[in-house]
């Protein structure tokens, strides 16, 4: 998971200063319109609305936005109807990888995607190839540096956290979706910043990648994310902190 874990700060570090801050606003409110439509406008009683507006209060997206989003999935504004899709299939080396979409258009979607796992050395899989390896967890990343790692584990378990793992630069917290907001709580209230905190789907086994596959991989992880219809990227691969942040730099 370290592999995963490092590109996510890094990805979340440069999206609060990145050039391409519209893209991204754009992404949580198409995200927060879809979990409108899906589970209602109330936040309160829609768990995926909560979290998604939660993530767009931390990248800044101003609060006008947040609550036009949210009136056109309960179609009180007129607005596009976006369509969820799951594709999955393997990256350089064999990586397992997820792409989760939010599109108005599937034929399209599915040909960038396709393009793309093709163009840096990987292939679409059918549905159900790679899921399995992949279980839904919520994740709080947390550099060495802002706590005391005896403090941390005390904190996190009695809150209700399943692990703290050390993966080399920072703790990391992993726990059921269902615990996600209240460890974070504990953990704010405790004073002890973290690098990010999202609900994410977490590999159960990795691949160590090297060289020429893993510049591969980063790559085709960077492009795909950066597709304006994807919502998130998962895979399993683990690769040396100092490649990741050199390709991610």
């Amino acid at each position: 998971m370290s592999g995963h874990s490092k590109w996510a700060t890094i990805k979340h570090k440069k999206a609060a200063t990145d050039a391409k801050r519209g893209k991204v606003f754009s992404k949580l409110i198409k995200e927060i319109t879809v979990a409108a439509r899906l589970g209602g406008g109330d936040a309160a009683a829609n768990p995926r609305l909560r979290t998604v507006m939660l993530k767009a209060r931390d990248a800044n997206v101003p609060a006008d936005n947040i609550k036009r989003a949210i009136q056109k999935g309960t179609g009180e504004l007129p607005g596009v109807s976006y369509e969820e899709v799951g594709y999955e299939g393997y990256g350089p080396g064999g990586v397992a990888v997820l792409v989760e979409v939010l599109t108005d258009n599937r034929n399209r979607t599915v040909s960038e995607v396709r393009h793309l796992f093709s163009k840096y050395n990987g292939n679409l899989g059918e549905t159900g190839c790679v899921s399995w390896m992949f279980e839904m967890q919520g994740l709080v990343s947390i550099d060495k540096a802002a706590v005391d790692e005896e403090r941390l584990l005390e904190l996190a378990l009695e809150a209700g956290a399943d692990d703290v793992k050390d993966e080399g630069s920072s703790f990391d917290v992993t726990m059921d979706p269902s615990v996600f907001e209240q460890v974070k709580q504990v953990l704010e209230k405790a004073g002890i910043s973290y690098s990010f905190a999202e609900i994410t789907k977490i590999p159960q086994s990795t691949v160590q990648l090297e060289g020429k596959a893993a510049e591969q991989m980063l790559k085709l992880l960077a492009v795909l994310e950066d597709n304006d219809d994807v919502n998130a990227v998962h895979a399993n691969f683990d690769i040396d902190d100092e490649v990741i942040e050199r390709m991610g730099s």
